[in-house]
């Protein structure tokens, strides 16, 4: 524990204090008109009472009570600021593991193989991952021919669902993937943040028909730098045509989900590969994946200063003054005069 000055959590709640004079000055102001008669005219206001026989002990009550309620109100004023003057402090642990998700958002994703389309289940597993989340830091990736960094790695899965149904096809002008270039924008992501020492993943979400040269050498790279590459494939064997887009003879193009492709570059990059289906077990079996890599990391965070609040000590007497204006304590009192 470490001792520190005297301050409030929330010293704004103290202005309400001021609302004491002022009520009391109004009150000070006002008993004399609501009594006013005649006999106010030949003796001073101040003076009338002791010579009429009006103080009283129903007077002397009635200050005590005004006293009871200010001080209440003073007191529970100081609790709600909350005052406190010594801490604690604690070494929180960061997340062991970081994973940005690279989003496919060519047109072949419009393909309607899966129901409703291949992008609505990629969102849709992006959505369980989220779920399902056990701390870890997110960022999200979209790509096509040019890759855009939609989240960076973060700790709130709220933004990361908010921006995801803006993502569709319609953001992209030209055809095909460039997935070397998403790849890149990923491994940004890590190097902005070098100085935590986690792990760090990569989750593919795509059809893939990725016929790029320098894709192998660029998995090769990241997975050097202890960057595992998972992919999570969509669509069927089967698949279907391209919405709106045809060959130069005017024959509909086919995307077919290319297994042994995606699972070569999972075993590339030294990742898990799977095909979402429409229960959790997919994105389940890469997050355990995942979390077991992670398991033989413990980071360290920076100690969190944790304050011992004392809002209850002026809050003890606050409750008995109130016991004693409505309680037994009150009605006795009254009996009593």
């Amino acid at each position: 524990m470490n001792a520190t000055g005297f301050h409030f959590a929330q010293p704004h709640w103290l202005w309400l204090l001021l609302l004491i004079p002022a009520v009391l000055a109004w009150l000070r102001w006002s008993q004399p008109l609501r009594r006013r008669g005649k006999e106010y005219l030949y003796a001073d206001a101040e003076l009338l009472p002791h010579l009429t026989g009006e103080v009283t002990g129903k007077q002397q009550r009635n200050w005590k009570v005004l006293i009871a309620w200010s001080t209440t109100w003073a007191l529970l004023v100081v609790a709600m600021a909350g005052p406190r003057w010594d801490y604690e402090r604690i070494s929180a642990f960061q997340p062991a593991a970081e994973l940005v998700v690279l989003l496919d958002i060519s047109a072949s994703m419009n393909i309607q193989d899966v129901r409703p389309s291949r992008l609505a289940r990629a969102k849709q597993e992006i959505q369980d991952l989220l779920r399902l989340n056990p701390g870890i830091r997110i960022g999200l990736v979209a790509f096509a021919t040019v890759a855009h960094v939609v989240a960076p790695l973060t700790e709130d899965m709220e933004t990361l669902r908010r921006v995801l149904p803006t993502l569709s096809t319609d953001l992209v002008r030209l055809p095909g993937s460039r997935l070397v270039n998403a790849l890149d924008k990923a491994g940004m992501l890590f190097a902005e943040d070098d100085s935590r020492r986690t792990t760090r993943h990569l989750l593919l979400i795509t059809d893939g028909d990725f016929d790029e040269p320098g894709l192998q050498e660029k998995i090769r790279e990241l997975r050097e730098k202890g960057i595992h590459l998972h992919v999570l494939g969509v669509g069927t064997e089967g698949g279907g045509p391209v919405p709106y887009i045809t060959a130069p003879g005017g024959q509909a193009v086919i995307s077919r989900l290319n297994r042994f492709e995606l699972q070569q570059m999972a075993d590339l990059g030294d990742g898990l590969f799977q095909v979402a289906d429409y229960h959790d077990r997919d994105i389940g079996a890469i997050l355990e994946a995942i979390l077991e890599d992670a398991d033989n990391v413990r980071v360290k965070g920076q100690p969190t200063r944790i304050w011992n609040e004392r809002f209850y000590l002026p809050l003890i007497p606050a409750v008995l003054l109130v016991l004693y204006l409505f309680g037994p304590l009150s009605r006795y009192a009254r009996g009593a005069s």
